[in-house]
């Protein structure tokens, strides 16, 4: 099969079941305005990920990598009135707009953008858990789309940050097909092949990762459910 039509699978599935709303469809403009690159999900993938929370149930969900709010309004979305969502970005002009995309979309009172190095930020969280462990839950969901050469240490910080029972997903993880190459020497590579033998073999994850084409071209993702 061509890319043309794996695009024009993604675009079928896309118009049958996300169609674009206004909010949606603004932050992709905005994105594109402020010249940040294209690399958010792709829309049935940003519905995947609001059905995932959503299913969930989840109240609390962590975002590693905010770029300019995309994905951001689609797990949003799944959370309830008094839900929360923190999302970590690095860069302080890619914050800005995303501010502007989730205010655009009403979920300015749901949602904190935290600016910064993201281990920096995990930290901090991490830091604030251990203080006030009475008013700062777990959180039941975490999006993992950030740099891929710390994907380890973003895994090991959603397992502190997380509880039994939470999903964490983690974005990217195919590579082209170059993470079944253990010879690769791409440090993005190497990162993403680090996190998933972690998820592989730590005892308190149960992982599985999927191979998927589209719009993004050939690209995959790792899901992992938080064990007891």
């Amino acid at each position: 099969m061509s890319q043309q039509q794996w695009n024009s699978v993604d675009d079928y599935f896309t118009g049958l079941l996300a169609p674009p709303d206004d909010a949606l469809a603004a932050a992709l403009r905005d994105s594109d305005a402020a010249g940040l690159p294209r690399i958010n999900v792709a829309p049935n993938q940003g519905k995947l990920l609001h059905l995932l929370a959503l299913t969930q149930g989840s109240r609390r969900i962590l975002e590693i990598g905010t770029l300019g709010g995309y994905s951001t309004i689609w797990l949003a979305r799944a959370l309830p009135a008094d839900g929360h969502l923190i999302t970590l970005e690095y860069k302080p002009e890619h914050a800005e707009v995303a501010r502007g995309n989730l205010a655009r979309a009403g979920l300015d009172k749901l949602t904190e953008i935290r600016v910064g190095p993201a281990l920096e930020s995990l930290a901090a969280l991490g830091a604030e858990h251990a203080e006030d462990t009475a008013n700062t839950a777990p959180f039941d969901f975490v999006f993992i789309d950030a740099d891929k050469v710390n994907n380890p240490q973003y895994v090991e910080w959603s397992l502190k940050l997380t509880r039994p029972g939470s999903l964490i997903v983690l974005d990217n993880v195919v590579r082209g097909g170059a993470v079944a190459d253990p010879d690769d020497t791409d440090p993005s590579v190497r990162g993403t092949r680090a996190a998933l033998d972690l998820m592989a073999r730590h005892p308190k994850l149960s992982a599985t990762a999927v191979q998927t084409v589209g719009i993004k071209g050939y690209d995959g993702f790792a899901l992992a459910r938080v064990l007891d």
